[in-house]
């Protein structure tokens, strides 16, 4: 293959890629989530105040909502936000960035170890892949996390020649830790994977590694009091499978055991539920069903009935696998290792297999998949069928792009949180001819919705005397700043003379010149209702309503 054609084919699935990830950003998805605008409203905090939401001077944890972000997104998406503003765009352009930087690096990573056809096929395949698509399309800090780590294995690779690229290897691979929770449990096992594969091509090179590790740790010392003492144990206490129905569930089988009291405890205690629910959800992140047919059950990361991976992936990656397993050369049994490290740290919690927390699987099925290209090519010895996988490649393609943009966005608006921006554009433009502003809790945490979308100064949000937050159940509730008021759906009164309540107890006044952002049909007697919002389906949203006093 010349290089002047592997030039042209690469920058045809360059400009491939970046259209698949960058068309219609601010559509599909159909709008932001909380957890996209929560991103996005602390990064422009950090842009005009140098604090996020809350007040801290440069985190490095985000206590968002309570679940706790990394700062990596946050702060890189500092520049975006500035220059595109608070919009779809600011926040998800990162995101879709690392999405093309990924396959971009796959090309590279095979290009080192494999040959050109390989790696030109690695990068079709991570350019059209729905999962892929899908989580680059949204602001998402595993995305982010997933770009670095593949930058990471790259410059790891090219310092196997050029020792000082090692140290770039360490420093992109200690950034990913503070990216994405799931990378504290892989990097470090990526680390010693490669140490005892490539022993021999790195006992030359005793310096640079000693300065690597020296960075890591570093980053990874600086990491744990955090992950210990807030974010990711925060986020694990939301996640992990030992939750209080779990140890509800382990007394209720004690008790129903006629098993004597010894046994019963070592039957069924922590240990052995977290063990057998671990090694099951382990095990489902590779059941053909969950990566070629259905895809999770999480309708943000997949489509529902559609697979992350096409169907023709299966055998391509089958016999990808084979020769990896027939080579055994350190990358290939590399990346074997990696296959196995990728789904652990989504494996340990709830909700498996999960789409987005196993997202780092990417990587080895992709070039999997390219190697097994090759062999059946090389194994059916026809050049004829490159075309006749192009096209089926083609076909699956068309079938997802058409739901991700058609069927999909209409279907499960819902899940996106739809209309948040919609309402909020009616409370911005009519602000002023209220006395109170009202909203439903219904779709979570709207107060973060009005302060992304009205481009609230976190100075003037952070110093506000009406600002009633609190904690509770381990989440962070927000019920009133300014002139707004949150309620939760079953606080909104039936009766007319029933008092408005807040979560946190306080009074909601209901006199003078108010504006109610409600759910469908949720509200007593005698509102004018003045404006419907409707999901991508056509069913309502939201109810727009006002009573003057």
């Amino acid at each position: 293959m010349s290089k002047k054609f592997t030039i042209i084919i690469f920058l045809i699935l360059l400009n491939l890629a970046i259209f698949l990830r960058v068309i219609d950003l601010d559509k599909y998805p159909p709008s932001l989530n909380w957890d996209e605008i929560s991103l996005g409203y602390n990064a422009y905090s950090i842009l005009n105040s140098g604090k996020d939401e809350w007040g801290n001077d440069f985190p490095l944890t985000f206590r968002a909502y309570g679940d706790y972000k990394l700062p990596g997104y946050v702060y890189l998406s500092v520049p975006f936000i500035s220059t595109l503003g608070l919009n779809e765009w600011g926040v998800r352009l990162l995101s879709a960035i690392s999405g093309v930087g990924t396959v971009v690096l796959i090309f590279f990573i095979l290009k080192q170890i494999s040959t050109i056809p390989v790696a030109l096929w690695g990068m079709f395949l991570a350019a059209i892949l729905p999962w892929g698509i899908i989580l680059s399309r949204i602001a998402l800090e595993a995305n982010l996390a997933l770009f670095l780590t593949t930058a990471s294995i790259w410059a790891f690779l090219k310092g196997l020649r050029n020792s000082n690229l090692l140290i770039l290897s360490a420093v992109l691979l200690g950034l990913s830790i503070f990216t994405y929770n799931s990378s504290r449990v892989i990097a470090p096992l990526i680390i010693i994977s490669c140490c005892i594969l490539f022993r021999r091509e790195l006992i030359q090179y005793r310096l640079q590694i000693l300065i690597s590790l020296v960075i890591f740790i570093v980053f990874f010392t600086i990491a744990v009091p955090l992950a210990i003492l807030s974010d990711s144990s925060a986020r694990y206490r939301w996640t992990t499978i030992l939750d209080e129905g779990a140890i509800q569930q382990i007394n209720t089988l004690r008790g129903e055991s006629n098993l004597p009291d010894p046994f019963k405890r070592l039957a069924y205690n922590k240990v052995n539920y977290f063990a057998s629910h671990a090694f099951s959800g382990y095990i489902a992140h590779f059941d053909p069903k969950f990566l070629f047919f259905t895809g999770g059950s999480h309708y943000q990361y997949s489509i529902p009935g559609q697979g992350l991976l096409y169907p023709i992936f299966m055998p391509l990656l089958i016999l990808g696998l084979i020769f990896a397993i027939k080579k055994r050369d350190p990358f290939n049994i590399f990346l074997l290792a990696f296959l196995a490290i990728s789904p652990i740290p989504a494996s340990i919690t709830r909700d498996s297999p999960h789409a987005l927390r196993s997202l780092m699987m990417i990587l080895p099925l992709i070039m999997l998949s390219a190697i097994g290209v090759d062999y059946f090519i090389k194994l059916i010895k026809s050049q004829k069928i490159i075309f006749v996988l192009i096209i089926l490649f083609a076909l699956s393609f068309w079938f997802f792009w058409q739901n991700y943009t058609g069927e999909y966005p209409k279907k499960y608006s819902w899940a996106w949180q739809y209309g948040y921006k919609e309402a909020v554009d009616y409370i911005s433009t009519n602000y002023d001819k209220y006395d109170s502003i009202i909203v439903t809790k219904k779709y979570g945490e709207p107060h973060e919705f009005v302060l992304f979308y009205m481009g609230w100064d976190p100075k003037r949000f952070g110093s506000d005397p009406n600002l009633v937050r609190f904690q509770r159940s381990d989440w962070y509730w927000v019920d009133r700043f300014d002139k707004f008021y949150f309620v939760n759906d079953w606080q909104i009164p039936k009766e007319t003379d029933e008092p408005w309540v807040m979560e946190s107890g306080g009074k909601v006044p209901v006199y003078g010149r108010i504006l109610l952002v409600s759910s469908p049909e949720n509200h007593p007697d005698g509102w004018k209702r003045i404006k419907i919002i409707n999901f991508l389906d056509g069913k309502e949203a939201f109810e727009i309503l006002e009573k003057y006093d």
